[in-house]
């Protein structure tokens, strides 16, 4: 870990952030070194997207309109995209819980450590691997017929954009497990994920759902996150008249929900893990 010569007085400003950088990416380092001892969680975490694209595309594209026509595949990826990166807060949900569990996160406060460095490291190693795993999904819908139309720009962003989302939503995950600090509750609280990505436009559109579950799922920062993509990529399923707000502007949605993820969870994340133990 990064260390100072002097412990006795904390780093100040640009120093305390250099630091907390500097041991966060240790920490991340280790996260990921650590998958090679138990390879099954990293191979699920990358074959997981590609299951779901020949599943969903295949089983649901034969009975599923979509909005002002297209193709259904199309229609679902930016679906998938944004499934996987809310989905990624199950790994880094029971994977900090079990850290905890073992008694590593002690060890880890009792080092001369930046304290934010040790979630901060967990969100990073969970970018990594779910860059990999948008990689994946990426290749599976070419392969069944999925097509970016707006060219690099926008292509990038849109992925951009996919990182950012998981990034913040990962923080979530880091805090309910620094709260929760068992692993076996953190597994019960893993199927609470599955209504989050399915009550949204991800898979059908919300103009037939009941008007009080369409507007949560209008509402919902999956769903700005999915029409967003949708947008950049150019792909079909936009926005019907009545839809909400963020469906309209589905962009600068998804980053405020970003940001209000961020601006809250990293807070109470850095300020549980100091706290853990009294």
């Amino acid at each position: 870990m990064a260390a100072y010569s002097s412990l006795v007085s904390r780093p100040a400003g640009w120093q305390r952030l250099r630091w907390a950088l500097a041991d966060g990416m240790t920490v991340m380092r280790r996260d990921l070194a650590h998958g090679r001892y138990e390879p099954g969680e990293l191979i699920g975490a990358l074959v997981f997207p590609a299951i779901m694209v020949v599943l969903f595309g295949y089983v649901f594209g034969s009975a599923i309109v979509v909005p002002g026509g297209g193709n259904y595949r199309e229609y679902l990826i930016p679906g998938l995209f944004v499934m996987t990166s809310v989905t990624g807060v199950m790994t880094t949900l029971t994977g900090v819980a079990a850290d905890i569990s073992r008694g590593v996160m002690d060890r880890f406060r009792s080092m001369p450590m930046a304290r934010l460095a040790v979630p901060f490291g967990r969100a990073g190693a969970d970018i990594v691997t779910g860059a990999l795993g948008l990689v994946i999904m990426a290749g599976m819908g070419l392969l069944v017929g999925w097509r970016a139309h707006h060219g690099a720009a926008d292509t990038v962003a849109a992925f951009a954009l996919l990182i950012l989302f998981r990034y913040a939503v990962t923080w979530v995950g880091v805090f309910l497990a620094l709260l929760v600090k068992n692993e076996a509750t953190a597994d019960n609280l893993v199927p609470l994920v599955f209504p989050v990505t399915m009550i949204s436009n991800s898979f059908v559109p919300t103009s037939g759902m009941p008007a009080w579950l369409r507007a949560i799922s209008d509402w919902n920062p999956v769903s700005a996150a999915v029409a967003a993509c949708r947008s950049l990529f150019g792909n079909p399923g936009g926005p019907a008249a009545g839809a909400a707000w963020p469906l309209h502007h589905p962009v600068i949605a998804t980053l405020g929900w970003s940001a209000l993820l961020l601006t809250t969870f990293v807070p109470l994340a850095a300020y549980r893990f100091r706290t853990m133990g009294r």
